[in-house]
């Protein structure tokens, strides 16, 4: 099944090279992708497929198109064009940082050890943290943390093993902690947000911006816990991080509805509209297998986190996936992107054809995305 799903994925990849030309896929709009600039947070997921594509076939001209979209980084970070934000590590680790993983280009080394010290600049004292969005001191969103974070700090991590340098580990295991400690609740659902005061690093409290309510738990924010959280145990081996991780997968799989795919809040009440969210199921998907790849199989929660990641992939091959559809421009239907805001609440979404495709490919090939380094064979 995965091998099928796959081939299917990639020659989709291939006619998309041909239909976006030099744009960038970003959400659905009735069944095609919106293309875009080098500008938005989401340009980094199209370099990942190709890349990811290439590893797979060995097509020349999939790596080529990976090749420029890097250069396309490379320009976009020389002009510093909208990088005031934390998701260097999306931009970056799928584009610079996985064409060095994957050819060992240095110039690629080069560009995202450029990324890193780009993202350092949204460390902030005193609250010792990375503000997501906005300038520094910005009245709103100077204190403001969000869990998608988690996904970039790999970036920083990576930074560190190669420079030898402590200063981008040190913030990226410090921005997890206060993740661990502030936006996963005690019962295992997250906050997408929590804020801090600026000027003490004083907890001020938790929100949301894409959920349903502050109190509630969105499904991407929790698969963002989930997959963040593994990585952020790879890195630093601290095993609080990796039991995050385990509550929060437990979480996610017990407030799957019954066909195995995420609402895109678990917490709706009564009346609202019952959006799916497929990219939710597929970061968490991919999160699980780095999950697991962590734990013994004697570990108590081993096979129920298994049988929830074959659960989940499955739900999303035979049911969510395009397969067979030569004009889908998607890989995976029903993900939504800003429900509350009215934004793509159900289409494609490109991190979710990302984190599909590379999960897949982690099931059948053993290949990873570009969050870490592989051991040499």
């Amino acid at each position: 099944m995965w091998k099928i799903a796959i081939e299917e994925a990639i020659a989709t990849i291939t006619r998309n090279m041909n239909r976006f030309g030099e744009a960038y896929p970003h959400v659905g709009d009735g069944g095609h992708y919106t293309l875009i600039e080098n500008n938005d947070w989401t340009n980094g997921f199209w370099s990942g497929l190709l890349w990811l594509g290439y590893e797979y076939s060995g097509e020349e001209r999939l790596s080529e198109a990976a090749r420029k979209t890097t250069a396309c980084f490379r320009r976009r970070l020389e002009d510093n064009v909208v990088l005031d934000h934390h998701d260097i590590g999306f931009l970056y680790s799928l584009s610079a940082k996985a064409q060095w993983i994957v050819e060992k280009d240095e110039s690629a080394k080069r560009l995202a050890l450029q990324a890193a010290d780009r993202m350092m600049k949204r460390w902030r004292e005193p609250g010792g943290f990375f503000q997501a969005w906005g300038q520094k001191g910005d009245p709103v969103e100077g204190g403001r943390i969000i869990i998608d974070c988690l996904l970039n700090l790999p970036l920083l991590y990576w930074a560190s093993e190669q420079t030898g340098s402590p200063v981008y580990r040190e913030a990226a295991k410090a921005q997890a902690e206060k993740s661990r400690r502030y936006l996963v609740r005690g019962d295992d659902s997250s906050y997408h947000t929590f804020f801090f005061n600026q000027l003490t690093g004083e907890p001020v409290g938790g929100a949301t911006h894409q959920g349903y309510s502050n109190g509630s738990t969105w499904s991407r924010g929790q698969a963002w816990g989930i997959y963040g959280f593994a990585l952020s145990y790879r890195y630093t081996r601290d095993s609080l991080f990796l039991e995050t991780s385990k509550r929060m997968a437990v979480y996610f799989l017990q407030h799957l509805p019954e066909d195995g795919v995420a609402y895109w809040d678990f917490h709706l009440p009564p009346g609202q509209q019952l959006y799916r969210d497929s990219s939710a199921s597929a970061i968490a998907a991919a999160g699980l297998v780095e999950l697991l790849s962590h734990l013994d199989e004697q570990d108590a929660l081993y096979s129920c986190l298994q049988s929830g990641l074959i659960r989940s992939m499955k739900a999303l091959v035979q049911h969510y996936s395009t397969i067979g559809d030569k004009d889908a421009e998607g890989l995976l239907k029903h993900g939504s992107y800003h429900v509350r805001g009215g934004q793509a609440p159900d289409d494609y979404m490109i991190w979710g054809d990302y984190f599909y495709l590379e999960a897949l490919l982690r099931l059948e090939r053993g290949i990873s995305g570009y969050w870490h380094e592989r051991e040499r064979s």
